[in-house]
């Protein structure tokens, strides 16, 4: 029997409906094995070895790996297409050496879990790749070594904290937020002015506005009105004036689909469509990847791998959309050769296809009934996205008046301009929706419905409206716009965003105020603190640079220990620095106090002392207040249970502070509980 191994229940338990009784698949859990949890696990004097660590929990696990291997004829190890994918898959093979000797041991990999794709993945297998290894190799020892070296320095420097750490990647996602929150809170805004002129034709009902874009001979310069002193010199300038259409441009303009999804995209998009934080959004499409269960069809993956930053379509999967197009909207609808869009991550290395449906015949509406809520919302997010893609562009006509004004024959130094925009066809928006285009800095009053105008026809003046406005800050950090900062910089990968973020929320480094990314006290010292020790490793620039080094150790282009070699020797030497440092000042968190004892007029049952409420690492709770003497506690009761009449008390875990019912876990009933992407699981491993 030939066995194959991926990391994932579900996922085995798909491929077992796909493979039939020639084959025996189980799942490792994610990685067996690891560095140790705490210890720092690498060898700086001997080329930076690792030391793996058999993971906690994984026992049975590999027991019943090995006992498989040494019955099986061939060995083929099915894990995830991407770096994380290969480690899990080295580190199965490195477990199971003595079973897999004188074995045939093959590396499949497949970007959907269907039978077509699995099966073509099996009958032609490779070999693990030991370049995708290494960088996965390499980025894990580097983030040990700075989080295992940095975070001690941490806890000199803020004593008042535990808890804390620093990490490669998640200390400049944090300054990013950090200087964010700076620079809205520096911001001074500055007010300007806005003129816009209501017009019509001549015996004409209809108006329009038409807005100052233009001043001074030959309207070569925008205006510049800062006050409402300048706005009405330009209304008294303008006293007795005429208005005359002085040139019609008429356009039509093309607005193309968006690309298919990619991880960042997906978490954008569902950050902004459904509210949802990063690690539910990966959580979901994880389950949508491995499979649900179909009638008929078994277990069978929805969507392709979710932890990719290419855009790329294979064509099987473009003419499938194209026939669901044709069916559902028309021919009319279907551009003359499948759509090909370029990949704007900065380096795109971690599967070959962009998120999609496996099969775009599985409509969002005929899959909602074989879906939880959740799923169903994504899957159709999903779907909808794809099938728009491979779509024509809609397609408007945009009109552009430009008006002058004069008096007694003799123009005037300004020029409105006013712009309408029509739909005419709305080719991808059939699919899907999405907002409105911003109209351009000279656009002047845009998307209005125009009268029909000709070049010099003369207008009728019904009112100059002057309006105040002020500059705005830039937006503070959302998730969504975090992980496309994050993106953009090149810093980061895939399957990394989410878990970014998680770590930012969980340490307190940040939090989550409506849907906006805010620093914490916390996260300005600790941030404060890091740069200033380390100006190079936690710099926007150094970071994107290392994750460059980390994808061409993946091509192939350098060695792991050189890489690892050149960034420890100043890094060493800072963390020295630092440590200094640290033990020579104290850092304090503003407003950071011990929380006070309140009364709570009890009397502890154990002593007869007073009960008082103290605030510990799971919210606040009732206790002694003789403690330590007299360790009696309960929970701080809150109410009544709605649903069983029980003490409703109140817990702190990883979603927040909540109420709930005493008697858990016989009743379930819980109040106001937070955002449920703090608390989503993220991988098997």
């Amino acid at each position: 029997m030939d066995l194959v191994i991926v990391e994932s229940p579900t996922k085995a338990k798909a491929l077992r409906g796909f493979l039939g009784r020639g084959y025996r698949v189980l799942a490792s859990m994610g990685h067996i094995r690891d560095l140790p949890p705490k210890q720092l696990g690498v060898d700086v004097e001997h080329n930076f070895r690792p030391t793996y660590h058999q993971r906690k929990g994984a026992g049975k696990v590999i027991k019943r790996l090995r006992e498989a291997a040494a019955q099986a004829s061939s060995i083929t190890l099915a894990t995830d297409p991407d770096r994380e994918g290969e480690a899990i898959a080295w580190h199965v093979a490195q477990t199971l050496r003595k079973e897999l000797k004188d074995k045939p041991v093959m590396r499949a990999t497949f970007h959907e879990i269907t039978p077509q794709a699995v099966q073509a993945a099996l009958s032609a297998p490779g070999q693990l790749d030991v370049d995708l290894v290494n960088a996965q190799q390499a980025r894990r020892v580097l983030d040990r070594l700075v989080g295992y070296q940095v975070s001690p320095v941490l806890w000199k420097a803020i004593k008042s904290r535990k808890g804390l750490s620093a990490g490669r990647v998640q200390t400049v996602a944090l300054r990013l937020v950090v200087e964010r929150d700076r620079e809205i809170e520096a911001f001074v805004p500055q007010e300007y002015w806005t003129l816009e002129a209501e017009l019509s034709k001549v015996d004409d009902e209809r108006h329009f506005r038409a807005r100052l874009v233009r001043v001074g001979p030959g309207y070569k310069d925008k205006p510049d009105l800062k006050t409402e002193a300048d706005a009405h010199a330009v209304i008294e300038a303008l006293e007795g004036a005429d208005y005359r259409v002085l040139k019609v441009k008429r356009q039509r303009r093309s607005r193309r689909p968006y690309p298919p999804y990619t991880t960042s995209t997906l978490q954008q998009d569902a950050a902004n469509r459904l509210g949802w934080g990063a690690d539910k959004t990966m959580r979901v499409a994880q389950q949508l990847y491995e499979g649900v269960d179909l009638p008929d069809e078994g277990t069978v993956g929805l969507i392709t791998y979710m932890r990719t930053d290419s855009t790329h379509v294979a064509e099987a999967a473009q003419q499938e959309a194209r026939e669901v197009i044709a069916r559902f909207w028309g021919q009319e609808y279907l551009p003359e050769r499948p759509p090909h869009y370029k990949t704007r991550a900065k380096v795109a290395q971690e599967a070959h296809e962009a998120i999609r449906p496996t099969s775009s015949q599985r409509t969002s509406r005929d899959m909602r009934e074989h879906l939880t809520p959740e799923q169903a919302k994504l899957y159709e997010l999903i779907w909808r996205r794809f099938i728009a893609s491979q779509m024509k562009p809609a397609v408007y006509n945009v009109t552009t008046v430009d008006v002058a004004c004069a008096r007694d024959g003799q123009d005037l130094p300004y020029l409105f301009r006013a712009t309408g925009r029509e739909l005419i066809f709305e080719g991808f928006l059939k699919a899907y929706e999405v907002e409105a285009q911003k109209p351009g800095e000279e656009e002047g009053a845009a998307d209005q419905v125009l009268p029909p105008l000709s070049d010099g026809e003369p207008l009728v003046l019904h009112g100059l409206f002057p309006e105040q406005h002020f500059t705005k800050p830039p937006p503070h950090f959302t998730e969504a716009s975090l992980v496309k900062e994050l993106e953009k910089l090149g810093i980061g990968r895939p399957s990394t965003y989410a878990g970014i973020i998680r770590t930012l929320v969980q340490r307190e480094y940040v939090t989550r105020e409506r849907k906006s990314l805010l620093a914490t006290e916390l996260g300005f010292v600790v941030c404060d603190f890091l740069v200033e020790q380390f100006p190079d490793l936690f710099a926007v620039g150094f970071t994107a640079q290392m994750e460059e080094d980390l994808d061409r150790i993946a091509r192939g282009e350098r060695a792991w220990v050189e890489v690892v070699g050149k960034f420890y020797g100043p890094f060493s030497t800072a963390v020295t620095h630092a440590q200094g440092a640290a033990l020579s000042q104290t850092v304090t968190v503003p407003g950071e106090r011990k929380s006070e004892a309140v009364p709570t007029g009890e009397t502890c049952p154990e002593c007869g002392g007073a009960v008082v409420v103290r605030e510990g690492k799971y919210g606040r709770f009732r206790a002694c207040a003789n403690f330590p003497k007299c360790k009696w506690s309960a929970p701080l009761v809150v109410g009544q249970c709605p649903e069983c009449g029980s003490d409703l008390v109140e817990r702190k875990g990883k979603r927040g502070v909540f109420w709930g019912c005493s008697r858990y876990p016989e009743c379930r009933y819980i109040q106001e509980p937070v955002d449920e992407g703090k608390n989503a699981e993220h991988h098997p491993d």
